[in-house]
């Protein structure tokens, strides 16, 4: 990728891309997190846009973002997720809350307690891949989450409905920064 160089004076262009390795729910998982999350907005009248069916996921590492889709980094990635072995683990959402964030940023996400202890050691896997490629991520703490909609209020942990699914892949995701959209670059069964 080439260097980019800014002028002083001058505003520094926003990134556009962003990476990321991530879970995606399966097709019912997807319609009960919708589900769920119709009833939190009329539980606590949030008004936050939903994310996308389509866009809803787990992170497991952040990549980074990027101007322009940085081909040495994907592969860089895509080596090392191909090392990664592991067999397909459950995953079990049994809680809401909102994040602490910027008032009108505040993320709503779904946890899990011990729904989500294989998860956290798949990430371990994919993250120690990834150390090992030459790749630093910013997961020094990881919480598996599966983020939902941002609202301006906070709404309080609380129980739900227990989603689960099998998880048989993960992707390496290219997202489209201000345009709503992810792209799948590459995923890997287990």
């Amino acid at each position: 990728m080439p260097e980019q160089f800014f002028l002083p004076g001058f505003d520094t262009p926003h990134p556009t891309d962003r990476l990321f390795f991530a879970l995606i729910p399966t097709s019912d998982a997807a319609a009960s997190i919708a589900w769920q999350r119709g009833l939190l907005r009329d539980i606590y009248g949030l008004k936050g846009r939903p994310i996308g069916v389509g866009r809803l996921h787990v992170t497991l590492s952040y990549l980074g973002d990027y101007l322009g889709l940085p081909e040495d980094i994907v592969a860089a990635a895509i080596k090392a997720a191909a090392s990664v072995r592991a067999a397909p683990f459950d995953v079990v959402f049994d809680r809401a809350m909102s994040f602490h964030g910027r008032p009108r940023n505040r993320p709503l996400v779904l946890l899990g307690d011990d729904g989500v202890v294989a998860l956290a050691a798949f990430q371990k896997i994919l993250a120690r891949a990834l150390q090992k490629a030459g790749i630093v991520t910013a997961n020094s703490h990881y919480t598996p989450h599966v983020t939902l909609l941002y609202d301006n209020r906070l709404v309080p942990p609380g129980t739900i409905e227990p989603i689960r699914w099998t998880v048989n892949e993960f992707v390496l995701m290219h997202s489209l920064l201000g345009r709503t959209r992810h792209v799948p670059l590459a995923r890997w069964s287990l």
